[in-house]
């Protein structure tokens, strides 16, 4: 857990069973992933023999270098997408301490689903469509019903997909709901239960809302921010993501398919015009 949950802090997790270990996504800064590291070998004892990244955002997968004795394991367009980026997050925020990164992408990949065996428990993968990104990845435990739902879900924070789909992204967690689980871990922000996809869920409809009075109206979705504000979603953080999620939003309604390509560096200097400026990165 990396609080508060913000831009670039996300979660990680260690399934570990008879001897073996699998890790779900890494973190941010070469720092961060060394004292992830130096966790999992605490807790672990060895290695992890897989590192699955739930997508390709540099703050779940840039420490993936960390562990060279891994397999990382992520959906295919996640691999395309990762050596895509390469390390064009850092360019966002120059002034955090990166360090020496080397970019790491899954070299196995799935297109559907897959499971993992770590001793005798199971960790289904599941591809949920375009949501959050492309390539998403969520990590289901059927033994446990521990849902690792990777950033389709965030826990006190703003979800965020204008890499991905709107629509898409609330059909994929109405098959979240579907699994069952008692524990759901977040991509960012404090692990919770079911009731986090409400929160979710209720975000993203308002979005859709927002885009179809917006475009009735005549209004961009920058104009269409500034007038509805976050309104009852206020108390999340990061709300400067809600103009890139209008885009997304618009798009959508205007008859562009779930993950169609958007300009996002002008979507991301139309938020830091906004904000003014990019949001406090604190990774």
């Amino acid at each position: 857990m990396q609080p508060d949950g913000g831009w670039c802090l996300n979660n990680a997790g260690l399934l570990v069973a008879d001897g073996e270990c699998l890790l779900i996504d890494t973190v941010a800064t070469e720092a961060r992933a060394r004292r992830l590291r130096e966790h999992v070998l605490r807790l672990a004892g060895r290695p992890p023999r897989f590192v699955v990244n739930t997508h390709f955002h540099g703050d779940h997968t840039f420490g993936n270098f960390v562990f060279p004795e891994a397999a990382v394991v992520g959906h295919e367009r996640a691999r395309e997408e990762a050596a895509a980026a390469g390390t064009h997050l850092t360019g966002l925020w120059p002034d955090v301490c990166w360090g020496d990164l080397e970019i790491a992408v899954p070299t196995v990949t799935y297109r559907d689903r897959m499971t993992l065996h770590v001793g005798e428990r199971q960790a289904r993968l599941l591809h949920p469509g375009p949501a959050h990104t492309t390539g998403d990845t969520v990590v289901w435990l059927p033994g446990q019903r521990v849902l690792f739902a990777g950033d389709l879900v965030m826990s006190g924070a703003t979800p965020f997909c204008p890499m991905g789909s709107v629509s898409g992204s609330i059909e994929a967690l109405a098959g979240l709901r579907a699994l069952g689980a008692v524990t759901v871990v977040p991509g960012h922000g404090p692990v919770g239960g079911p009731e986090l996809f409400d929160v979710n869920e209720g975000y993203l409809r308002r979005l859709q809302r927002l885009a179809a009075d917006g475009i009735a109206a005549g209004l961009t979705p920058l104009e269409t921010a500034r007038e509805a504000g976050p309104g009852p979603y206020a108390d999340l953080l990061d709300a400067e993501r809600l103009v890139p999620n209008l885009h997304r939003a618009y798009a959508e309604a205007l008859g562009a398919a779930p993950g169609d390509p958007l300009d996002i560096p002008a979507l991301f200097r139309e938020m830091a015009d906004h904000h003014g400026g990019l949001p406090v990165c604190r990774a």
